[in-house]
């Protein structure tokens, strides 16, 4: 069967790739559900509704309604997914989906709590700023994704897109890339919905369903 789940093929670590030598203590019969087709969800919906403000397809007017979406989908809904990836031992996923869901709470508290301290002046390069930053931690993240899957790499890579056109577009104060970034968003967005949505059916029919293209090991 196969799954969209965001599980990179890495060795056990310090025994040269073998298995370790104490396995951990399970419960018989119980193998814990996949977290990533929740992270992917709430990365998805949260990053939808964000985007359609900033493709300018919706008044920005509106715009404070991502806050309870960042708060409580992106944001908390994403952190407990990652928690959960340690618990499979996913490295990958657990990096991934704490980080984006820590950035959906700083969005949320940047925007609620510290916006207003920013000089006027400094506005757009700190906004650029911000999100160029994460573009870059989601650029490696990307390359780590190589050995997920298709579905998983897309996702990515379209992100680290996102968060440049909107990183530079805002530190320039340029609408249109604001607006292109936007639109790269909406398919991020659909691309992370695809990924979620495959490995939930793939699950629950117990056969592939809906491809992911697992790639190399």
């Amino acid at each position: 069967m196969e799954s969209a789940s965001i599980r990179a093929h890495e060795p056990a670590a310090g025994n040269g790739g073998q298995q370790p030598a104490v396995a951990p203590q399970v419960r018989e019969g119980w193998t814990p559900a996949d977290p990533a087709p929740l992270g992917l969800a709430a990365f998805a919906l949260t990053t939808f509704v964000l985007s359609m403000f900033n493709a300018d397809l919706v008044s920005k007017a509106g715009e404070p309604v991502v806050l309870g979406l960042a708060l409580g989908y992106g944001g908390i809904a994403q952190i407990l997914a990652g928690m959960w990836e340690f618990r499979t031992g996913n490295t990958f996923g657990a990096v991934a989906f704490t980080s984006f869901g820590a950035f959906w709470l700083s969005y949320w508290a940047l925007v609620t709590f510290f916006a207003g301290d920013i000089p006027a002046a400094h506005v757009a390069a700190s906004i650029g700023l911000y999100l160029i930053a994460w573009g870059i931690f989601t650029t490696y993240m990307f390359v780590a994704s190589l050995r997920t899957t298709a579905a998983v790499a897309v996702v990515f890579f379209l992100l680290a897109v996102t968060f440049f056109l909107l990183g530079i577009g805002n530190a320039n104060e340029t609408e249109g890339l604001v607006e292109a970034g936007g639109w790269c968003g909406l398919a991020t967005a659909a691309a992370a919905w695809y990924a979620s949505f495959a490995a939930v059916v793939n699950s629950t029919f117990r056969r592939t369903v809906m491809p992911v293209r697992p790639l190399g090991h």
